[in-house]
């Protein structure tokens, strides 16, 4: 079965929350594909944004491209609505002066309909994600 990237708007993903929004850096810049476009925080921390498939996706890889993350916390959603959120990882990020940050995760297959993404700390005031992709099949109903 072929692995499609659900993290995108043309594959239907929504990013229904972010805790910060600037009409330049807005936080669907997440999923239009583009790692020259991103969402950016607009200081203080947590900070967190979650993204809604609008379906059950089984995702067995996630990458997530961002600047300045400190730690990050990923959390999943099986509800209808984004709500009863288990933990999946936290995980330190290291940081490269001037490079982005590409960190894969690997996970034994899980289903979710949502993702909720928490950024705890950041290396500065101001952290920016980038892209986040998954690799995973649409679970059948």
């Amino acid at each position: 079965m072929k692995s499609t990237d659900f993290c995108l708007s043309t594959e239907g993903a929504d990013v229904i929350l972010a805790t910060s929004s600037d009409e330049k850096y807005p936080p669907e810049n997440i999923i239009d594909g583009r790692p020259e476009t991103f969402w950016t925080t607009t200081g203080m921390f947590p900070q967190e944004f979650i993204i809604c498939f609008h379906k059950c996706v089984i995702i067995s890889k996630l990458t997530i491209q961002c600047y300045l993350v400190q730690t990050l916390r990923i959390e999943k959603s099986l509800s209808k609505d984004p709500v009863d959120f288990e933990h999946c990882i936290e995980k330190d990020l290291e940081y490269k002066e001037g490079e982005l940050q590409t960190e894969e995760f690997s996970f034994p297959e899980f289903q979710a309909t949502h993702l909720r993404f928490i950024i705890l700390s950041a290396f500065d005031t101001f952290v920016s994600v980038h892209r986040v992709m998954t690799e995973g099949i649409a679970q059948d109903v």
